[in-house]
This record gives C-alpha cells, sequence and structure tokens, in this order.
C-alpha cells in the first residue's frame, strides 16, 4: 500500500510542524522541508526553524544543509 502524499501549507506560527510531526508519525511517513530558508545552517531564530529535539524521531530532510553562502534554487533542488 502507497503511503499518501500530504502537503501543508499556511503562515508562520499556526501549528504546521506539530501537526507534520503527528502525521508522518500516524503513517510512517518523512517530512520534506519547503521553507527557502531553513534550509540554511544557523538561520534559526527568523525562521522558526524546528529544533532537533522537536523532530520526535520523524526524518526531515532540506533543513541546515547548506551555509548561507551558498545559492539554492529549482536546479539545485
Amino acid at each position: 500500500m502507497k503511503k499518501p502524499l500530504i502537503i501543508l501549507t499556511g503562515p508562520t506560527a499556526v501549528g504546521k510542524t506539530s501537526l507534520s510531526i503527528g502525521l508522518a508519525k500516524a503513517i510512517g511517513g518523512e517530512i520534506i522541508s519547503a521553507d527557502s530558508m531553513q534550509i540554511y545552517r544557523h538561520m534559526d531564530i527568523g525562521t522558526a526553524k524546528i529544533m532537533p529535539e522537536e523532530m520526535k524521531g520523524v526524518p526531515h530532510y532540506l533543513i541546515d544543509e547548506l551555509n548561507p553562502d551558498e545559492e539554492f534554487n529549482v536546479v539545485r533542488f
């Protein structure tokens, strides 16, 4: 049985992170961040980036992947 593809969108601080973790745990899923700033290391405060202890064992991708001086765009994605 294929796992469903669930996409959560919305503004900062509306509860997407906690909902996504709950959903991922319920279906055995993983989380891919599409935030344009969370991909960069050291950009924690202004981006409301999830902290490692909040991930609760759910695999997360495209968070803290690049240094701030590296370019990321759709071609690299």
